[in-house]
């Protein structure tokens, strides 16, 4: 893997991106649409609630978001022909990735900004831990939803086969995570099943920082969410094909 190529292929979907303005609606308004509305839905009824599931969302939507936009485009690059004919270049699997993997790891980096910006500035979500903070989790949390989507799209042959993949990998971890069922209440097999799902780290690490004021235990949260995205990123390397069969 080289530093030049890596940028290349970062740049080149960046460019992308800035041309198809619905994919950028979709990364970046509507996150905060979704938020918004949770918000709209608890504030007469239970205005506390929002508080609780806020930080859920933000750790959620980023990843699944993320997740669906980075499967549907790897998986369009391949069927296209693109990917055969970037990789015929001397650019390795692990280039076209990590390429990858900073062009939406940017966009994230947007997306979380305005997310968190949203919820703590115009639906005051009660926050004790710093913003800045706030945003990284959010940010390793739409990493981690493209480090998925990548692993995910070499297994599928059409969009909407990668799209059906998230039933399997995105929805499990969303009634684990503690959103529905806080996760020391679940029957001791889901506990230990949650204990074992990136999404549970990431939504420990917003719940802790709306909670406390101390960051060691959201540092070893954004570790453990860091490592599972590492993983994707090197398992997606391994089974990355260069078309769809």
């Amino acid at each position: 893997m080289t530093a030049r190529v890596t940028f290349a292929v970062a740049e080149r979907v960046l460019i992308q991106l800035r041309r198809d303005h619905r994919t950028l609606a979709l990364l970046l308004v509507l996150p905060c649409l979704l938020i918004s509305l949770m918000w709209w839905m608890y504030d007469e009824a239970n205005p506390l609630l929002f508080d609780r599931i806020g930080p859920a969302l933000l750790a959620m939507f980023p990843v699944i978001v993320m997740f669906l936009v980075t499967s549907v485009t790897t998986l369009r690059e391949r069927s296209s022909g693109t990917l055969e004919r970037l990789l015929a270049m001397p650019m390795g699997k692990l280039d076209f990735l990590v390429g990858y993997a900073i062009a939406f790891g940017l966009v994230a980096a947007v997306q979380s900004v305005l997310a968190v910006a949203v919820s703590v500035g115009l639906l005051d979500l009660d926050l004790r831990g710093p913003i800045w903070l706030l945003t990284v989790v959010a940010v390793v949390d739409a990493i981690l939803g493209s480090a998925l989507g990548l692993f995910v799209s070499a297994f599928a042959r059409t969009e909407f086969q990668a799209v059906q993949f998230m039933p399997a990998i995105v929805i499990p971890q969303l009634l684990l995570c503690g959103l529905l069922v806080p996760r020391n209440r679940l029957p001791d097999v889901l506990s230990t099943l949650s204990d074992l799902l990136p999404l549970s780290y990431a939504v420990d690490a917003m719940q802790h920082l709306t909670t406390s004021a101390s960051t060691g235990q959201v540092w070893r949260d954004i570790a453990v969410v860091s490592a599972f995205a590492v993983a994707g990123l090197a398992l997606g390397a391994a089974t990355l094909r260069r078309r769809t069969p």
